[in-house]
């Protein structure tokens, strides 16, 4: 688990890297200038490591599934060899994914400078100012997109499926919330994170303004990266335990006041 962990806390560095560099240059200036090919070089990048982060949600939640539902051959069923395939799949499948994007863009021809109302570069700003008439640049990646979605949130919900059953088979109360507690930082995560992909690339685009569409990949990219540090410390007992005494601390002198 904390193999995993330590990848998930590099693909959020990758992400947000990619990202708050070039928003942070946006409010330092109106306009940022960016060439054709450093505009797909960053997209891609960032799509990478955004598609890996879904695999690796997949992977961990196969983790938990194995911990809990088959703790006595967890250690043959996740070994070093499995684990390490895990993670080459989840990278080799987010470059995939990436080059579908950018391989799409790179068929298309743009004219002139273009002035693009975004914050980072994304595929749908860029696809706009585009004037070949291609459908498959507007079919391929929302298909490839989609169907990444649903491998990786199936394999989600089975595991969870069968942790559900397995936990309930468990007589103790105490057995039970353990057994919870070990899952909980997980679905967090992947409810924050997924819930914000489908709202920004699954949803009919009808629905939202770019303003609105900016606002949400901001959470995304920038905040849920920084969340998931947190929501992983939690689980810490250590970090717990000064969070209590950092309350106890303000409501001290609160009341001192």
């Amino acid at each position: 688990m904390y193999l995993f962990l330590s990848h998930l806390a590099f693909v959020d560095i990758e992400i947000s890297s990619s990202v708050t560099l070039l928003m942070l240059m946006n409010y330092l200036k109106d306009i940022t200038l960016i060439s054709l090919p450093g505009y797909m070089a960053q997209m891609c990048y960032g799509f990478t490591f955004g598609a890996a982060e879904c695999f690796l949600l997949a992977a961990m939640a196969y983790d938990r599934y194995m911990a809990i539902c088959n703790p006595l051959l967890y250690s043959i069923n996740m070994s070093p060899k499995i684990c390490t395939l895990l993670l080459i799949t989840s990278y080799v499948g987010g470059s995939v994914n990436a080059w579908i994007f950018t391989g799409c863009l790179l068929n298309r021809s743009f004219c002139g400078t273009n002035k693009i109302n975004h914050f980072f570069c994304d595929y749908s700003p860029l696809l706009k100012l585009s004037f070949s008439e291609d459908n498959l640049a507007e079919i391929l990646p929302p298909a490839s997109a989609g169907l990444l979605l649903m491998i990786t949130v199936f394999i989600i919900m089975i595991s969870y499926v069968y942790i559900l059953f397995s936990v309930l088979k468990i007589n103790s109360t105490e057995g039970r919330s353990k057994a919870f507690s070990t899952c909980t930082s997980h679905l967090t995560a992947v409810t924050l994170f997924y819930g914000m992909l489908i709202l920004t690339y699954a949803m009919p685009k009808s629905n939202y303004s770019t303003d609105e569409n900016k606002m949400i990949s901001v959470f995304y990219s920038v905040l849920i990266p920084m969340l998931n540090p947190l929501i992983y410390s939690l689980k810490n007992n250590e970090v717990k335990g000064a969070l209590r005494k950092l309350m106890n601390r303000k409501h001290f002198f609160h009341e001192f006041s």
